[in-house]
């Protein structure tokens, strides 16, 4: 299966939310679209500090940039089964 094009996850997505918005989504289809692009896309992320950290000789300030990248991600997890603290909001 090949991976669909910038337009059409975006077009799938927009889709999706207003599915959701409209309270049409007796599958939970579109739910379970968004809220996989959202830790696809968080994922990304550890990812990328991951790539950075290997590729810079392992320094200590893109380790602890690895690290951090983990740790929120965790938080965004532990956020969506009601488990974690709330979103921090300000400075």
């Amino acid at each position: 299966m090949s991976t669909p094009t910038r337009e059409q996850l975006s077009i799938a997505l927009e889709t999706a939310a207003k599915m959701r918005e409209q309270g049409e989504d007796p599958h939970f289809m579109a739910k379970s679209l968004l809220s996989l692009n959202y830790r696809f896309t968080e994922l990304e992320h550890v990812y990328e500090a991951l790539e950075h950290f290997l590729n810079s000789g392992q320094a200590a300030e893109a380790h602890s940039a690895l690290i951090k990248a983990v740790e929120h991600f965790r938080e965004v997890e532990l956020r969506s089964k009601g488990e974690g603290q709330p979103a921090k909001f300000g400075l």
